[in-house]
């Protein structure tokens, strides 16, 4: 297993319990943020996470004009969603574990003119199929947030650790909110093909720059082996009662997120009840701006109340998010308020679990690997069911497998977590 930065000159740190403080530190030998240029490096990172992530839900407010060009109907490809989740997962079980030993700064660079490649290749796609295998490679390779997070994470005073970790997830979601709403936009316009291209030209320009501001790498060199990395989660998951429980946390969260929200242009641009453009559909992702205002909010009462109470706060918001849901299949403003709830959720549920799996062992990148492709396995998972169920049960079915999911993920969490006790 890759060991912590702080490896050769500290033990790893005991697994955090149930009840442990998501503060407790994660590398005795992390530098202080003083000396780091802590602040335009935030920053800079925030942004990249955000060009990045976009790529991942670029398809989504896209699947109409997709389905239209290539003679199909939209329900048949609604599976693209599904493809880029499982791309990034992919990603994630291959890179992000080179985090603890790679240098990341060749890695970020690497990975971002991959990324871009695979979007010019998705750009030309002459069908369903070779669209689906450029976007697989497209979010493989952007995985570049997963990279810096532990990063962040490690270089943070442990009492603004949560904080810091809010706000490169703020970022991620406002790219997340950016891919519905400016590619929505801009597909109307110019074209989904146009909206690939950009996001690939975006997606380098920022990956070099990031690439070109991170601190050198003061660790030990060390042969980096991601199949080792990736043979050694089991293990890791098995030894952190408080990792799995995040894993599960996250996981039922995403995926009630993930299966309203990539067959939400498909509901809100049929013939009936709502009937929208494509543009007019994308404008309906503004409301994920919820989650740019709650992370910092999340990280605060993270530091001063503990991950596990704001976790249960989350599940609350996703909760009372699933009857309004249900009701905007045919009253918009319900749609309206249920998308308010559920990203209130989702955004401090991810800080959260974030925070306390990066916590909970001596290999940060590691267990972020493990939290996240947990996370995106419950999201993909989601998202390939829910476009059959929108097509045999309508929006119905969706808001079932949305709150399936929400049951698993707080019943499964709440069974490890009192074994792990």
């Amino acid at each position: 297993m890759p060991t912590p930065t702080s490896a050769s000159t500290a033990p790893a740190p005991a697994p955090a319990s149930a009840s442990a403080p998501v503060d407790a530190p994660i590398s005795a030998a992390a530098p202080a943020p003083a000396r780091t240029g802590n602040a335009v490096l935030l920053a800079v990172i925030s942004l990249c996470t955000a060009v990045t992530a976009a790529n991942i839900y670029l398809a989504a407010p896209l699947l109409g004009l997709i389905a239209r060009d290539f003679g199909v109907a939209p329900s048949a490809a609604g599976w693209i969603a599904s493809v880029a989740q499982l791309g990034y997962a992919v990603g994630l079980l291959v890179f992000a574990p080179l985090g603890d030993t790679a240098d990341r700064r060749r890695l970020v660079a690497v990975l971002s003119a991959l990324a871009g490649a695979a979007l010019v290749a998705a750009t030309f796609a002459p069908g369903l199929p070779a669209l689906a295998a450029a976007v697989l490679v497209a979010c493989a390779a952007t995985v570049v947030p997963q990279l810096l997070v532990p990063l962040v994470a490690e270089r943070a005073p442990a009492e603004r650790r949560g904080r810091h970790v809010a706000a490169v997830v703020a970022g991620l979601f406002t790219g997340i909110v950016a891919a519905r709403v400016l590619g929505s936009l801009a597909g109307q316009a110019y074209g989904w093909r146009a909206v690939f291209l950009g996001s690939a030209a975006l997606t380098v320009a920022i990956g070099l720059l990031t690439a070109a501001i991170l601190p050198a790498e003061t660790r030990p060199r060390r042969a980096s082996r991601p199949l080792k990395a990736i043979a050694a989660l089991p293990g890791l998951l098995r030894a952190s009662a408080d990792l799995r429980a995040a894993c599960l946390r996250q996981g039922g969260l995403f995926g009630a997120w993930s299966s309203l929200w990539t067959t939400l242009a498909l509901l809100l641009t049929a013939d009936e009840p709502f009937h929208l453009s494509t543009a007019s559909a994308g404008l309906f992702g503004l409301f994920g701006l919820v989650s740019t205002a709650v992370a910092p909010v999340s990280g605060t009462l993270i530091d001063r109340f503990g991950a596990p109470r704001v976790v249960t706060a989350a599940y609350a918001l996703a909760a009372v998010s699933l009857p309004l849901f249900w009701l905007g299949g045919h009253q918009l403003w319900a749609l309206c308020a249920g998308a308010v709830f559920i990203h209130a959720g989702l955004m401090a549920g991810q800080v959260a679990n974030q925070t306390r799996a990066l916590a909970s062992t001596g290999t940060p990148a590691v267990a972020n690997t493990a939290y996240v492709v947990t996370a995106f396995i419950g999201g993909a998972s989601a998202s390939a069911v829910a476009g059959p169920a929108y097509a045999h049960w309508g929006w119905n079915g969706v808001c079932a497998i949305a709150a399936a999911a929400i049951a698993v993920g707080w019943v499964g969490g709440a069974a490890v977590a009192r074994k792990g006790r």
